[in-house]
This record gives structure tokens, sequence and C-alpha cells, in this order.
């Protein structure tokens, strides 16, 4: 992996990228695209947050390596502050495709949302707790303030089950607060403002970064998850299933090349989040293993994080479970 990762890594030149990103092009047999394929008007790729590695680190690399284009897709990259402004931003189509933690399609769909999954990004639970880099204990949260992105987000959800886990009343045992995105979650947690708060990643930046330490692993709570999903609303599945197909499968290019290329995805996602190689690499280390090959989705998975999710109270009713996504576009095939 060392190798993999040097500082030799974070320099490189436009044209070596490029000339890289073109022979990837042709590895991954990517047909040309129409004329007028390439002309369409700009597509809008969301995700819920931005310094979280499973969800924006594929959007980075695929526009960078030009594989959006390469799929006839205009895209590009709006970040949002939690999951319930990115469905919003969804159903209303301003964004054709979401990217997220997976309990959003659940919590969202039982509120009426009309969207559904399309695909699996990331397999596997790598949401954590995390606390000062002093060290904190599960114990000393009672009473305490933990931070998560948006009320009603994937951070949300674990924050409450988490409280749940400890036998402690979410609502009443601790107070869960939205502040947003990582910088501001970790800013708040140097002022004391929180005790903790709930991410992706396994916790690997920020504490590779020396600013957080580990509390509680969520997979030890829910260890049949998905991390994180794509999803569309039903109207743009409806009309717009090929550029929809097009974004996917330049995604799954671009987790692809994150796994064959590290140095030369290294390169470009580092810059593009402020972090530093050894940063970068943490995160690769963590969540390459859990990123899905194909975007194919696990009904059984989805029933598993449907009945933890009811059993926290974060879901009232249990929904039929194909409600929630769509084969069409899966697996993909690249």
């Amino acid at each position: 992996m060392s190798e993999a990762f040097g500082e030799d890594a974070m320099r490189y030149s436009r044209r070596a990228l490029l000339n890289l990103s073109a022979a990837a092009a042709v590895t991954a047999a990517v047909p040309a695209m129409p004329r007028r394929a390439r002309a369409q008007a700009p597509v809008k790729i969301g995700t819920a947050v931005l310094g979280a590695y499973t969800l924006s680190a594929p959007v980075l690399v695929a526009l960078e390596t030009g594989l959006f284009k390469a799929q006839g897709v205009n895209a590009e990259f709006v970040p949002f502050r939690g999951g319930p402004d990115l469905v919003k931003a969804v159903i209303s189509g301003d964004v054709l495709l979401g990217l997220t933690g997976s309990t959003d399609i659940l919590v969202f769909r039982e509120a009426g949302s009309p969207i559904k999954m399309t695909a699996t990004q990331a397999d596997g639970n790598d949401f954590v707790l995390v606390g000062a880099a002093e060290g904190t204990r599960m114990a000393d949260l009672k009473g305490q303030t933990i931070g998560v992105t948006r009320i009603g987000a994937a951070t949300w959800v674990f924050a409450r089950m988490a409280a749940r886990a400890q036998g402690w009343d979410p609502d009443r045992d601790v107070k869960i607060t939205g502040l947003g995105g990582l910088d501001a979650q970790v800013a708040a947690l140097a002022r004391k403002e929180i005790a903790a708060f709930v991410w992706g990643d396994y916790g690997a930046v920020t504490e590779t970064q020396g600013r957080t330490k580990l509390i509680l692993r969520m997979d030890a709570l829910t260890p049949k998850w998905i991390a994180s999903i794509q999803y569309a609303s039903e109207e743009a599945i409806k009309k717009s299933p090929d550029a929809i197909r097009g974004a996917s499968k330049a995604l799954f290019q671009a987790l692809r090349f994150m796994k064959q290329q590290p140095q030369e995805a290294a390169a470009i996602i580092g810059p593009k989040l402020g972090w530093s190689p050894e940063v970068v690499r943490a995160a690769y280390a963590a969540c390459t293993p859990i990123f899905s090959e194909d975007g194919r989705i696990h009904p059984e998975s989805l029933r598993a994080m449907q009945d933890a999710l009811v059993e926290a109270g974060s879901v009232k009713r249990r929904l039929p479970l194909d409600e929630h996504y769509t084969s069409e576009f899966t697996p993909v095939r690249l």
C-alpha cells in the first residue's frame, strides 16, 4: 500500500493524467458516443455531503478523468449539507442522481418521497461515532450533544441507534444536532460544543489527522448493511434512464480506476478535498474494500436495514422492499 501512495503520487501533470485517463477509457472499452449525446445539457450529480470518501471521491475522479463525458453525460458535481437537502433537489429535478447513505432510501420513502435506489455504491457499514482525540467513552455521552449532518439524515439515524443500544432515550438522554459537513463537525468538537459526531469512512480521515478517536463502530450494531447508494426520482427514472445509466457507469468506472490506479486517484482526490497523501491513503485503505463491483442491489441487506430502523423507531412501518429500488440499472456492465 505504501508503494502505491508515495509523496510523488501527489505530483502529477495534467497531461499525464489525461493520458492515463485515455488509457483507462480504452481499457474499460468505453464505446464512442455520438456527437448529439455529448452536446446534452448539464446533468447534476449530488452527494449528501462533500467530505465523505465513498460519496465524493468517485464523482471527482469521474469528472477529472473524463469518464462522464465518455458516457455522453455533461456532469456537474453538487455537494449538499445532508441527505434531506439532497433529496429535495433530486425530487425537484435539479439533481439527476443522488449519492448518499443508504438509510435515506428507507426513511424518505416512508415519508412519501418518490425516489428509488438505482445502485449500491458501497456494501457494508462504514459509519462510526467518534469523539475528541484524547478519547471518549460511550458511557460519557449520556446527557451530551452528538453532531450529525442534518436531522433525518443517515448520520442522525445512527446517532439514535447508538443511543438506543445503550438503553437510552435518544430524545431525552442525548441531544442530537445537525451541523452539516465534516469541517463543521470537527470545529464543533474542538470547541466542545458537541461531545461526539457520526461520520462514515470508518473515521479514517479525522483519526489520521489526529482530530478524533473512535468511540463506536456502527457495524457492531448492524453487520449486514449498505454503506452508500445511488438513487433518482421516479420521474427521472422514467424520463431520463439513459442519462442515469451513463452517469452510473461512469461512477463505477471511477471506482475501478480508484482501485487499479490508486496513485493517480489520490492525486485527484487529495487536492479537491484538502487532504494530505496520508489521509487519502487512510480513506483508501478503509473504504476501497467495501466498494461495489457492479452496483447490484441485495434485498436481504435492505431487509436487515429496515428491521434495524423499525426497531430503533426511525421508521414506523415496513413498506414492501421492492418499492425502494429498481433493478433497471444493475448490474453495471463495465
